[in-house]
């Protein structure tokens, strides 16, 4: 990576892509100069006060508008709210001078090529030499752009195609014009993923680039198949959501959320632009979906679409489908397909596209038909759109969220099953696909040496897919490497003296399976290994374990049972803490009770910026159980002073756990005590993740690791504490705002928290905080509202988060 800094960038036009680019800048530590248009007329209000048209509140009016909106915005743009504090505004006739003092310049007004010309103009005329700039246009071909601009600033110039939301949506599409210097396109590759977290992927200057060109094909085809087939949109969404890989708003909640007005735009571009396109016809829009833009049923931004939320005679809200044939809402039907049921005892992605590819209803039919034009469809965008078919697969996940790309696809089915049957039904498909399977080849992709491989066209062979320097992925490791399995988790050698334990049972949930896993991996380790890192592939890094099991386990009273298996998990969670090897966890999206536990007992955690963590037992009437009420009060006793500080201390993490607060980001994780200042950190990009956990084991464990000793020191307040726990859940009781059994749970949690009703400050060992932490959950497991809630966990198929 070359020597290039990025510590300030302008984004210019504060929009709902410009303010939120604008945040996830500010989220990576970055200063940002968020500027807009100059307002042309006051408001009411503004008159009101006084305020003429040169106020500063008035001139920058529309773009703190918009950043505030954005900052409202769930889910959040930003990972901490002290973040926005990065973000100065301003608007482009006071403030663009100060662009000569960034490092980025990147344009995020309309879509139209005149304004963003002269927004050009502007940034030409204070831009300093060397800067970056680039556009955020989504379908505006790059080469125009440059047209009138001076050789520094066509140098320095490309399109970075940032997806809606920025935070949340890993793409980056980076596409240079004729005139960019490579040395650009390859730093701001690097820079996009290593540290904006995000999957960069090179395009070519082609309409719509790589994502939409293929991701609204998809979705248009889909929109010609349902009247074709006459499926219904429920149907539809059935068949392509997560059976598939796909987000659960599938193909029409999509097409709601993102607006059918946004979709036929770019749809009405590829048409346009794209005649030679062999599958042209299908970005038509159809009858029906013009109607609906007639009519304004856009989706979510008009309140009603392919779905309609009403009210209904009971006064609980209702959701309604739109029937296209008839064009009115109807209440939405339960789907039901046999292709389905065959597949629910399959868990693997990849080995259930067969069966579904292999339907005989209606759901195989539409699998096939959908699959095949898909198919037929990528493999005549190489090399349009893209030399690389890695790259297209990439686009597809990190823009659309599909856990496997259409290449991918094609792999899990069988690509010469499918190239036969293409054949027989006359579905064209691109002649290099032929001659990869005359050449040998039978993938797209396979894995060689601990790499993932894709076939590269022009060579004739296959190149690994490029990685940044030192990137770890768990999921390529096979053969030997693979040192040890069982049902719930598999160890496995990530080199230089490192294990790596990952789970990989029903959402990464923690069972005897698990249990046994991590004393093995323990075991392993210890006798002949430097460290290891707990990481996982899986959507969640740690749901929790199986409420299935507590619940039966109480139902049945086997508490002799029930006790054992909460002290199997404490001892667990003890033995990461206290092992001779360093462990480190490295959580991503949820990590809940007692994955939220697990991480708080070893030594070090690497945490994705995106970490949903809590201990949230209390919602289903129990205590966290496995080591997390303990280490609570640990860092509470950590944290404490003397006098009121110490009260509020105790109070504040009573109500974490009494509230069962959920972190939004790893940053907040730090602010409810889940992560600890100075050991624990945060890492942007969940493909830097695991190399990182492997190595801050190894900076541990060659830095001379030393076993650490069992805590014998803890402060706990008694009956301090206690007596304020009491009171305060015996009031929220007598006024209604919490349950009898709530405040039975409270008074159980304080219990533990306080270490019980001893008569002073004293200081006990985390033994005597686990032996109260187990008593008190088995007693809350033995009452009838908690064996209630269980019950209904289990029946709406949902995990005990412990």
């Amino acid at each position: 990576m070359s020597k290039r800094k990025i510590e300030k960038v302008a984004v210019l036009g504060s929009g709902v892509m410009g303010s939120r680019i604008a945040c996830h800048f500010a989220n990576i530590g970055v200063e940002v100069l968020l500027l807009d248009i100059v307002p042309r007329e006051l408001t009411d209000k503004e008159k009101a006060a006084g305020m003429d048209i040169q106020h500063p509140q008035v001139r920058n009016r529309i773009v703190n508008d918009s950043l505030a909106a954005a900052l409202k915005s769930n889910p959040s743009p930003i990972y901490h709210k002290s973040f926005a504090n990065r973000i100065e505004t301003g608007n482009f006739d006071d403030d663009m001078a100060k662009i000569a003092d960034v490092d980025w310049i990147i344009e995020v007004v309309v879509e139209r090529l005149d304004i963003k010309k002269k927004v050009f103009d502007n940034v030409e005329k204070h831009r300093k030499p060397g800067t970056l700039v680039s556009t955020n246009t989504s379908g505006i071909p790059i080469a125009l752009m440059t047209e009138g601009r001076s050789e520094d600033f066509n140098k320095h110039f490309c399109g970075t195609h940032f997806f809606n939301p920025p935070r949340y949506l890993r793409l980056l599409e980076i596409i240079p014009s004729p005139h960019t210097d490579p040395e650009v396109i390859d730093y701001l590759m690097e820079y996009g993923s290593r540290f904006l977290g995000k999957e960069t992927v090179g395009c070519k200057d082609t309409p719509a680039f790589i994502a939409n060109r293929v991701g609204v094909y998809s979705i248009m085809e889909l929109f010609h198949i349902v009247k074709e087939m006459e499926l219904s949109v429920e149907e539809v969404d059935k068949l392509t959501g997560p059976v598939i890989g796909h987000a659960k708003s599938a193909t029409f909640r999509t097409a709601d959320v993102v607006g059918l007005d946004t979709l036929v735009h770019v749809a009405n571009g590829v048409k346009e632009n794209c005649k030679d396109d062999e599958r042209n016809d299908v970005f038509a829009i159809p009858d029906y979906v013009q109607k609906m833009v007639d009519n304004n049923w856009l989706g979510s931004k008009s309140g009603q679409g392919f779905y309609k939320k009403v009210k209904g005679e009971s006064g609980k809200s209702e959701i309604l489908s739109l029937n296209l044939e008839t064009m009115e809402y109807a209440a939405a039907k339960k789907v039901s397909f046999p292709t389905l049921e065959m597949t629910k005892g399959i868990d693997n992605l990849e080995k259930r596209f067969p069966t579904l590819y292999g339907g005989m209803d209606k759901a195989g039919e539409f699998y096939r038909k959908s699959f095949q034009g898909l198919f037929s469809y990528v493999s005549h965008r190489i090399p349009e759109i893209s030399d690389e078919l890695y790259k297209i697969d990439a686009a597809l996940r990190a823009g659309f969220g599909w856990k496997l790309g259409p290449f991918e696809k094609w792999d899990a089915i069988g690509v010469e099953k499918v190239l036969e049957d293409m054949k027989k039904a006359d579905i064209p498909v691109s002649p290099w696909v032929a001659e990869m399977v005359e050449s040998g080849a039978k993938s797209f992709y396979k894995l060689e040496g601990g790499r993932k491989s894709f076939y590269d066209i022009e060579s004739k062979s296959y190149k690994p897919v490029p990685t940044l320097e030192g990137q770890v992925f768990t999921d390529h490791i096979t053969g030997d490497a693979v040192l040890w399995k069982n049902a719930g988790t598999t160890i496995k050698d990530l080199g230089d003296g490192i294990l790596n334990i990952e789970f990989h049972s029903k959402m990464n949930t923690i069972g005897g399976e698990v249990i046994s896993g991590l004393n093995k991996a323990i075991d392993m380790a210890e006798a002949d290994y430097k460290g290891l890192v707990v990481s996982n592939t899986g959507d969640n890094f740690s749901a929790g374990a199986n409420v299935g099991m507590i619940f039966m386990m109480a139902a049945e009273q086997e508490y002799d049972e029930l006790e054992f298996a909460v002290k199997s998990f404490q001892n667990a969670m003890m033995r990461m803490r206290y092992s001779s090897i360093p462990v480190i966890a490295a959580p991503h999206n949820m990590a809940l009770g007692g994955g939220c536990e697990l991480c708080m007992h070893t030594d070090k955690v690497v945490a994705h910026a995106e970490l949903y963590m809590g201990l949230v037992e209390f919602g289903v009437g129990v205590i966290p159980g496995g080591g997390g009420t303990k280490e609570f009060a640990l860092r509470a006793a950590e944290e404490m002073k003397d006098g009121d500080i110490r009260i509020n201390t105790f109070r504040n993490r009573f109500l974490t756990i009494g509230q069962a607060k959920v972190s939004t980001s790893a940053y907040e994780a730090f602010e409810l005590g889940y992560l600890r200042q100075g050991i624990d950190e945060v890492i942007v990009n969940r493909d830097d993740q695991v190399a990182y956990a492997k190595n801050a084991a190894l900076s541990l464990a060659n830095k001379g690791y030393t076993k650490p000793i069992k805590r014998k020191d803890i402060r706990v307040l008694g009956k301090e504490a206690l007596g304020i726990v009491n009171v305060g859940a015996h009031s929220m009781m007598s006024g209604n705002y919490i349950s009898e059994h709530d405040q039975l749970i409270s008074e159980k949690l304080g219990f533990v928290l306080a270490g019980g009703d001893l008569s002073e400050i004293t200081e006990v060992s985390e033994d005597y905080l686990l032996k109260l932490e187990r008593k008190a959950f088995l007693e809350l497991c033995a009452e009838r509202k908690t064996l209630e809630r269980l019950q209904s966990m289990v029946q709406k198929g949902k995990v005990l988060r412990n």
